[in-house]
């Protein structure tokens, strides 16, 4: 399980302490679990599967895909859900910010706006 955990944590491009901290647990616990001198308890694994969405089947035995599959709503919500709990004052922030205040007049400014792009 050690080289799933360390493969998981550099396909999502995050260092062991930012690992860490989404799952809210030391930087050396994760350390240890990449090296194997230590193995997540199920509740850590539970953690891991539930805050970065991979398949418990994966991790535990290599078997399957890496990441369950999400809804088209669900990953939306993911990424709504990332952008607010782990970033500060970005772009992404702003702008979903922005999406959120927007008028019904303004959503069809907007709509008419794609479709008219699409056309082209």
């Amino acid at each position: 399980m050690n080289e799933r955990i360390k493969k998981l944590r550099k396909d999502l491009g995050l260092t062991q302490q930012a690992f860490a901290d989404r799952l809210k647990i030391k930087r050396n616990t994760i350390a240890k679990y990449e090296t194997g001198r230590g193995e997540p308890i199920d509740a850590v694994i539970s953690l891991i599967c539930r805050e970065f969405h991979v398949s418990e089947n994966w991790l535990r035995t290599g078997e399957g895909n890496m990441y369950l599959e999400l809804s088209r709503d669900k990953e939306i919500a993911q990424f709504i859900d990332d952008v607010f709990s782990n970033e500060s004052d970005t772009f992404k922030k702003r702008f979903i910010n922005m999406l959120i205040n927007l008028s019904t007049k303004e959503w069809e400014l907007l709509e008419k706006m794609a479709k008219d792009k699409v056309k082209e």
